[in-house]
Order: C-alpha cells, then sequence, then structure tokens
C-alpha cells in the first residue's frame, strides 16, 4: 500500500495548510454559449487522432465537444513506460495505424519486441502535436481520461506545467458549467477503469489518481473528492451531467456514485460496441429490485476489498483523507430502500427520483459513432449516430447453414448460383465491406432444372465459403467438390452419348449422313418439353438470350434446345465472392511481377495488403493484376499514382468493381463471348452450334459443354 498523501504541487488545489481541516478549492469556470441553441457532441475513445475532433465538431455543427474513454494522453517518453500487453492493445486499436500494418504487427509469430521496435508516439496519438501547437482545438473540449493513459502527462496537467488552449480535463476537483440553450448544464467527470481490487493502489500516480504501464484506474479518494466538489459546487438550478469511463449500466458503484451526485444525464464509454445505447433503469430492469441488486453486487464487490485493506489503508491516511474515504464509503451504502418499507418516521420511503429520470447514455468509438446533445429553450433533445454491424456477409454464407425452402430441395439452384470452388471459395477480408454479387433469381428460373441422369450432391457446397473455416468444414467443402467433378463428367459423357444417338438417327432419316440435323424428327428424341418430375418444361429456363427465338419456334418445326443440365440461372449469376472494396485494377503493357507492382506504389505500398493476378489469360499472364488495400485512403494514395512509368510503360489504374465487363479482354471473340471463354463461342452461339443452326463445324458442342456447375473463369470483373 503507498502512501495516499497528496502532493503540494496538485495545481487544482492550493498548498495544504496547518490547519486541521483545510478548504480545498474546486477548480470551476461557467462557460457562456451566446445563443438560444446550442449542439454538444459527445463522443468516446478518439484514441489519440486529435486531429479529427475538429472535423467531428464541423460536421455535427457543435458548440463543443464531451469525451470519454480513451483520448490518447502519451507522450514520446510515454512508450518506455508502456508495458507490452498494453502495447499490444493500443496498437490493435489504434485509428493511426493503417491495416495491413497493424495486421502484420499483430501477427502471432511476431513476438512483443517487434511491435516495440516498431510502434513510435506517432502511430499511437496526436497528442504532441497538439501540445506543440501543431493541432489547434477549434471548440471546447471537455474531456476525462480512459484506461489506457498515460497517468504522468495527466499529472503534468494537475500541476500546471501542461496547458492546452480549449482542452479542459474534468478530475475529482475540476468541473465545469456550460450555459447553453436554455440550460445550465454541469459537467462532472471520474477518469479511469473502475478495478475493485485497486482502488486503494495509486500506482504511479500522485494524490488520487492512479495508474502504471500505460494504464489508469479509478480509486476511492477520488471518488470521496469528486463527491466533495460536487457537494461545494452544488446549485438546484443546473442540470447535472455525469461523465465517466466505466458505464453505470454495468458497474454497481458508478450507478451509487451518480445517485449521491444527483446527476440527471450520464455519459459513458463502451467495450468496442458497434452501437450506443440509450436508457434509463426503468427501461432495463424487470423492477426496482432488479436496480437494487445491481448495486447490492457492486457493493459486495467492494466490501471484499475494503475488509482486507481497511487496517492498511487507516495506519496511512491523514485526517483529510480520512474526510474523502467516509464520502467514497457513502457512496457504497447509498441503496436505494424497496418502496414499500417504511421509513424512522413511520412513511412509506418515496420512489427514487433516479429509477425513471436519469438517462444514461453508454457510447459506442469515436470511429463508430457519436451523441449529439441539441439544446434549445431548455430541452435536451438527444441525436445517436451508429455505424451499426455490417450483415452483408450473410449473402455469402455457404447454402448447407441455412435451412432449405421447400423448392429448394430439388431445383439445385444454390449450387450453380454460389459457384463451385476456385476464386469462389475466397473469404471476405475482415476490414473490406462485403459487397453483395448475387441477385435472386427471376421465377420463371426457379426449379425449372432438366432431370440429370446423376443427380447433384446434396450437400450442396457453394464455393463461396464463410469466412472462416475449420478443419472439418474444409475437408467436407473438398469431399463436396470432389463429388461434384465427378456429376459433372457423368453427366457430359451421357449428354455425347445422347448427341451422337440423335446424330446417327438423323442420318439415317435424313437418307444422306448429313452433318446438319433435320429440324422435324431428330430432334423429338430429346424434346425437353415434356416435364421432368416436379419441374416446368425446361424450354422456360433458358435465358432470354438469341437461343430464346429458336425455342419459340419449337412447336411448329421441332427444333428445341439441346440436353443441358443448365437451367440458365448461371447466365444472370456472377458467383464471385465479395470483393475488397478498396481494390484497383492494373493493367500493364509490359509484364511485371508483385515485388515490382508494390514498388510501383511508393510510399502507398505500405497499405497494400493483397496483389492478385487472374490466371485465365494464358500469354498474358503478369500483365493485369487486382492491388488490395486496408483502406479508403491508402486506396486513393495508390490511385494518386496514375500516369507514372513502370518497367519502361505507363500503366492504367482505376478502382476495381463488381460489375467491370468481361468485353474488355473477351470482345473480339464475338458478341457472347463473354460466356464462352477460350474460344468455344458465347452461351447463344454453342447453343445454335449443338442444334444443328450454325455454319463451321459439326453440332458435338452443345451448350452442355460449360456443365451449370462449372464455376465461370476469372476475369477483370472478378479477383
Amino acid at each position: 500500500m503507498q502512501n495516499l498523501s497528496r502532493p503540494a504541487s496538485t495545481s487544482t488545489r492550493p498548498t495544504a495548510s496547518p490547519n486541521p481541516r483545510p478548504q480545498y478549492q474546486v477548480n470551476t469556470q461557467t462557460k457562456v454559449f451566446d445563443t438560444a441553441h446550442g449542439r454538444l457532441l459527445c463522443i468516446a475513445d478518439i484514441r489519440g487522432r486529435l486531429s479529427a475532433l475538429n472535423d467531428l465538431a464541423r460536421e455535427a455543427n457543435a458548440s463543443a465537444i464531451i469525451h470519454t474513454g480513451d483520448f490518447g494522453f502519451f507522450e514520446a517518453s510515454s512508450l518506455d513506460r508502456i508495458n507490452d500487453r498494453t502495447l499490444r492493445h493500443l496498437t490493435m486499436y489504434s485509428p493511426l495505424i493503417p491495416a495491413a500494418q497493424r495486421n502484420h504487427l499483430l501477427a502471432p509469430e511476431n513476438p512483443p519486441s517487434a511491435i516495440r521496435s516498431t510502434v513510435t508516439i506517432s502511430l499511437l496519438s496526436e497528442f504532441p502535436l497538439l501540445l506543440s501547437g501543431q493541432i489547434k482545438l477549434q471548440v471546447p473540449v471537455y474531456t476525462v481520461w480512459g484506461a489506457c493513459e498515460d497517468v504522468i502527462v495527466l499529472e503534468k496537467f494537475r500541476a500546471g506545467q501542461y496547458e492546452i488552449e480549449n482542452l479542459h480535463v474534468l478530475d475529482e476537483a475540476t468541473t465545469r458549467c456550460l450555459d447553453i440553450g436554455g440550460v445550465k448544464l454541469r459537467l462532472l467527470g471520474l477518469g479511469g477503469a473502475l478495478v475493485p481490487h485497486k482502488m486503494f493502489d495509486n500506482g504511479d500516480g500522485n494524490a488520487t489518481i492512479a495508474g502504471g504501464q500505460g494504464t489508469m484506474w479509478t480509486t476511492a479518494l477520488q471518488i470521496g473528492e469528486l463527491v466533495d466538489t460536487a457537494q461545494r459546487v452544488f446549485d438546484p438550478t443546473e442540470t447535472r451531467l455525469l461523465v465517466t469511463h466505466a458505464s453505470p449500466g454495468r458497474e454497481g458503484i458508478i450507478n451509487q456514485l451518480g445517485l449521491v451526485l444527483k446527476a440527471d444525464l450520464t455519459v459513458s464509454a463502451g467495450l468496442h460496441f458497434r452501437y450506443a445505447s440509450s436508457y434509463n433503469e426503468f427501461s432495463v430492469q424487470a423492477d426496482f429490485e432488479g436496480l437494487r441488486h445491481k448495486l447490492v453486487v457492486g457493493k459486495e464487490a467492494f466490501d471484499k476489498v475494503w475488509e482486507s485493506v481497511k487496517a492498511q489503508v487507516d495506519a496511512v491516511i491523514d485526517e483529510h483523507q480520512r474526510v474523502l474515504l467516509d464520502k467514497a464509503l457513502s457512496v457504497v451504502e447509498r441503496i436505494p430502500p424497496p418502496p414499500n418499507q417504511q421509513a424512522p418516521t413511520g412513511q412509506p420511503f418515496g420512489e427514487e427520483p433516479a429509477w425513471k429520470n436519469c438517462w444514461n447514455w453508454n457510447l459506442c468509438d469515436a470511429a463508430y459513432g457519436s451523441l449529439v446533445l441539441d439544446i434549445k429553450d431548455g430541452r435536451v433533445s438527444a441525436e445517436l449516430k451508429s455505424q451499426g454491424f455490417n450483415y452483408a456477409y450473410r449473402r455469402t454464407v455457404t447454402p448447407s447453414t441455412v435451412a432449405a425452402t421447400p423448392s429448394s430441395a430439388t431445383s439445385g439452384l444454390p449450387v450453380q448460383a454460389t459457384g463451385t470452388g476456385g476464386t469462389g471459395g475466397a473469404a471476405t477480408p475482415k476490414n473490406a465491406t462485403p459487397v453483395a454479387t448475387e441477385k435472386p433469381l427471376p421465377p420463371h428460373l426457379t426449379g425449372s432444372k432438366s432431370k440429370p441422369s446423376t443427380p447433384p450432391p446434396a450437400s450442396g457446397g457453394s464455393g463461396r465459403e464463410t469466412p472462416k473455416l475449420n478443419g472439418q468444414q474444409q475437408s467436407q467443402a473438398a469431399a463436396d467438390k470432389a463429388e461434384r467433378e465427378r456429376a459433372k463428367r457423368e453427366r457430359k459423357k451421357e449428354r455425347k452419348q445422347q448427341e451422337r444417338a440423335e446424330r446417327e438417327a438423323a442420318a439415317k432419316e435424313g437418307g444422306g449422313g448429313s452433318g446438319t440435323a433435320s429440324p422435324a424428327q431428330p430432334r423429338a428424341e430429346v424434346d425437353l418439353s415434356s416435364p421432368p418430375p416436379q419441374g416446368p418444361k425446361s424450354g422456360k429456363a433458358t435465358p432470354e438470350v438469341s437461343t430464346a427465338g429458336a425455342e419459340t419456334k419449337a412447336p411448329e418445326d421441332g427444333v428445341t434446345s439441346p440436353a443441358t443440365e443448365s437451367t440458365g440461372a448461371r447466365t444472370p449469376t456472377s458467383r464471385r465472392p465479395a470483393r475488397n472494396p478498396w481494390t484497383i485494377f492494373m493493367r500493364m503493357p509490359n509484364p511485371a511481377n508483385e515485388t515490382e507492382v508494390r514498388d510501383f506504389f511508393g510510399d502507398a505500398k505500405e497499405g497494400i495488403v493483397r496483389v492478385t493476378y487472374p490466371q485465365n489469360f494464358a500469354g498474358r499472364n503478369q500483365k493485369m493484376c487486382y492491388v488490395e488495400f486496408g483502406d479508403e485512403e491508402a486506396m486513393k494514395a495508390g490511385l494518386a499514382k496514375q500516369g507514372e512509368k513502370l518497367n519502361d510503360s505507363i500503366p492504367e489504374l482505376k478502382q476495381a468493381t463488381d460489375k467491370e465487363s468481361r468485353a474488355t479482354e473477351n470482345g473480339p471473340r464475338g458478341t457472347f463471348a463473354g460466356r464462352g471463354g477460350r474460344g468455344r463461342g458465347g452461351f447463344a452461339a454453342r447453343g445454335f452450334a449443338s442444334a444443328g443452326l450454325m455454319r463451321g463445324g459439326p453440332p458435338g458442342r452443345a451448350n452442355g459443354d460449360a456443365p451449370s456447375s462449372e464455376a465461370p473463369k476469372p476475369s477483370e470483373g472478378s479477383s
């Protein structure tokens, strides 16, 4: 147990006097905003990206900022005081570190020394720039400190060594009053994480605050002095806003503190939530006993610690600290009585006002959302903004994880609609916003598949895998792929035998063995207008391309679409995996390997996550590639390299999209070459050829040349 005596250097209090009960000075100021209508931006965990404060205030049209959570109180010398675990945590959440660099630093194979040798203060916080004046705050900022801060930096503020214009650090002896929009808003702040077993340990802190090794926590004396400060400045005409790092919704002691301070509103930081929450206790507790239970649990946790250290504390504190400790203990003892219990006067206790009237906001990180308190004519309105969860990934999950609909059991469409293996199995990047590439099939294409001799596998593996697979899922996916390949070969073999029989029959009836099938009788043998079990006519399932004209004549001339397993579903769907939205497509006149491509981007190469080359263009390998970046800013820096030379030529750079034209590379092969690939002709062209309606070759190639389960070849539009 360290000595808890107060240093005389604390700026918010005068030097201790010899009087037995010195009256500590309260550091309080009133800021008057000359407006009948004002907006206060409330954010949490800016995490050192202090240059964003002005932008956020401007976007919200805010007169001031109230901040809670990790502010980024670090300077260059702080790195030597931060332990390895805390440094890794700061690296994981710092918004100043590019995503690609962060992923590299946090790789399991990298030891703590790798992080320590790489991370500089500029990657953790812009506080030194704020302190030097390179960054200036355009509006007043009122903040408490969070759980990851350097206590030495905070002590310099309290000692008067550091002072920054428009930055106000709220602590147990520092309070501010904002006169805005007809409301006098009293700000009371409590910084640090609530760790019950550390509430009597100061660490490297002096007086009432505590911290060490890059972390800070709340102390009992800190709570006691905040109560003392609130009592000294109490004004019934004011509206009290309690700003804390820990949430009163989770911590009973913080909730009790709000009761003692008579807080009307509270704002606290969250645990990296994607949504901010707004609530009062009446809205989240089943009854008043639910609130009392939370407070009792918090009291019991504190009492266990207090009983174990009480003797040590009594031996070292002076009478002035005893006063503050008694106020802290009064907070822990503040548990509202049940409404039906009688007071000593014989009257039943009234309902606790805070039960319904104290409103709480628990905020997400500043990167994910904010709260704006809009104050006008005395009314405090609230506007919550949250980034929220991204549910687009659910459109890329494997069908085996989704319950089958009644019509999907026999249609086999999920297999075709999502692709099988190859590029279709790419996982969605962690930092990317998934882009849905699939469109629902039109009604006339559902359940219209021709009956195959070998049914498709029931597993329906889509190849578009869920973002993370364990070993069992991978082996199952490999087995599914092998089964699909076997089924594909069987269907192709049967189609060839069937077509050979058709040609022989056509030759006999035509009398001349012509290579062109007669349009009258031979095709009747494979007329798909007779429906398979539980399926509509396959002629209705043919995609609406040029073959549609031939199929509409089927009742007259007997010419129908060739026997095929395709439902036409593969034409309108892409089967491409969700793309990293920050990808550059790069076309190069001269080949370049990955190292040369990365070096081409210069400083922007730090943000590169991956470089991939399409493998489907023989002879043009390494002339096209996709360069994926970790974020939008890194991608824009890469696009800025447009016009520079690589291997004595100027490559073309553009942002890749999921709707890039395949005609760029495949166009010279014909109108429908986009689906043909490798010189076989397009979808409709192969259909005409198999029906004997085209010149230039025997009708041996049916539409089934590329079975429905075969994944499309990657092109410029897929990586």
